[in-house]
Formats: structure tokens, sequence, C-alpha cells
């Protein structure tokens, strides 16, 4: 009988859109627990109307059974947990307060925190607290192709991987389709052991031999070939350089100006209180 009723009602939801404009004093109970009721009306939200018959009947009878069981573990936790009242209510108090005010810092910061952060901002920073920024791991400066064993030109492509002139340069870079994979840009550093991941066959190789500036490491498997040239190498608890370490001191920046600017916020604030005669202390 009960399940009927659901069914009914979800029928009834469903199809009686006119009913969510009759006023509150003529809303219809769908379910009761204890003294609490769910109204027909508080059904409306969980619809739209590109619902089906069948899921609509499906959704209500979920929703009402889940608002059943809440409503029950509620009952029973107020009852078992009565002596715990006040510090709830405290709770949910100081929870509320704490949201409106990070709701306003946060509007306040969206709208009058300068964002732009000049490369001058980044090389006085970096200057001034570089020795913080020591590196928990080792960074490499490197060349690296993967090509197949039998690649029609692989000889042309040794030669041009192993020059340091430009112009071999831009012509490796001609042929990257006939590279399976590949890291040309010698001038960003790399971790370590983002590159030992990428480059499996890597894992293999003694650490201090990739940790070699000016190294050259050649390896295959039973398919590939592959070529690393170690250009430069920063070992752990080195300064992290400038150009690694930008990201991170642009989110440091902009934190300090947050913090500076939410002070600034608070103390004037209490200033135009105290002016005000807004505020006492006794």
């Amino acid at each position: 009988m009960k399940k009927l009723y659901i069914y009914i009602i979800g029928i009834l939801v469903l199809h009686s859109c006119n009913y969510f404009t009759i006023k509150n004093e003529n809303r219809e109970a769908v379910a009761r627990v204890n003294n609490t009721y769910l109204y027909k009306d508080d059904l409306k939200k969980i619809f739209n109307n590109e619902i089906n018959t069948n899921d609509s009947i499906l959704l209500a009878n979920n929703y009402i059974n889940n608002w059943i069981k809440q409503q029950l573990l509620l009952s029973k936790a107020q009852l078992n947990l009565e002596n715990k009242a006040e510090d709830f209510e405290n709770l949910v108090k100081k929870y509320r307060e704490d949201l409106f005010i990070n709701s306003y810092k946060e509007a306040v910061v969206k709208q009058y925190l300068d964002t732009v952060v000049t490369n001058e901002d980044i090389d006085d920073f970096y200057s001034k607290n570089n020795q913080n920024f020591k590196l928990n791991e080792e960074l490499l400066k490197l060349k690296y192709i993967k090509i197949g064993k039998d690649v029609y030109n692989k000889n042309e492509l040794l030669k041009l991987f192993k020059s340091t002139k430009k112009k071999d340069l831009d012509s490796l870079h001609a042929n990257e389709l006939a590279l399976n994979s590949h890291h040309l840009n010698d001038s960003v550093w790399v971790k370590y052991s983002d590159l030992v991941s990428k480059v499996t066959v890597l894992k293999n190789v003694d650490k201090n031999e990739i940790l070699k500036k000016g190294n050259f490491i050649q390896k295959e498997d039973s398919l590939s070939l592959y070529l690393v040239t170690i250009k430069e190498v920063l070992k752990r608890n080195d300064i992290a350089p400038k150009s690694y370490i930008t990201p991170t001191i642009k989110q440091m920046i902009l934190h300090q100006r947050k913090l500076l600017l939410l002070r600034k916020i608070e103390e004037t604030l209490i200033d135009d209180a105290r002016k005000k005669q807004q505020i006492e202390t006794y």
C-alpha cells in the first residue's frame, strides 16, 4: 500500500506543475517521521523537464526513503546526544560566522587584490629568499630522443642529435616525425624522477651516470634506440634556479599580498569602528 502511495505521488508531482503555486497552508504531506513532515511541494526541486515518468517515480521513492532515514537518524541522535546539544549549537554558530567572514574576505580579495606579478617582482623575491628554495631532488637540463632501431635515417639522426650547432638542432626538429618520443629543449629543467619515469630504460642505468654533466648515454631495447645528452645538473640541497621556481614564487607573492590586504582591511574596520564609537573594551 505504501509503495502504491509513493507511486501515485510520483505521478502527481510530475504532472501537476500548477500545484506548486498553491499557498503553504494547503501543502500536502507525503511522509511523516514523528512530528516532522515531508510535503509534496518539497519534491519539486528534484525533478527537471527532461525526466520521464518511470524515472520520476524512482527518484521520488528514493528521495522519500532517504528523507525518512535522515529524520530517523536525526531523531535518534538528538535523543542520545542531548547533553551535547549546546556544543553542537556553538559549532553551528561558529561555522555560520566563519562562512560569512570567509565569503566576505574572498569577495574583497577578488575585487582589490593586485594579481599582476612582474619579472622585477619575481627577481626581487628570489634574490631575498633564494636560500629557502633548496632542491629536494635532482634537476637536469638534457636532450633526449627515442627512435626505432630500423628507422631508415638512423645515422643522420644520431649525427644531428650529437651536434651542438643550432642548425643541426633545427634539422632534428624538422625530423620529429621520425622520432618516437623526444625532449629537445635543453634550456628547461627536468626532474630526475620524471626523466626515469618517462624513459624507463634509464632505470637500469647508474644514477651517477645520469647525473653527470656533459654525459652522453645510449641505450636500446628490442625495438628502440634511446639517446640522452646531459647538459647541466643540480643536486639535492642546491638552490633551485629561478626559472624552475618561478610559478611557486608567483603563488607566494600573491599569498603575501592577500595577507597584507586582509590585514589592512581588518585595521581599517577597527579604526572606523572606533571613530564611530561602535566598539569599546572594558
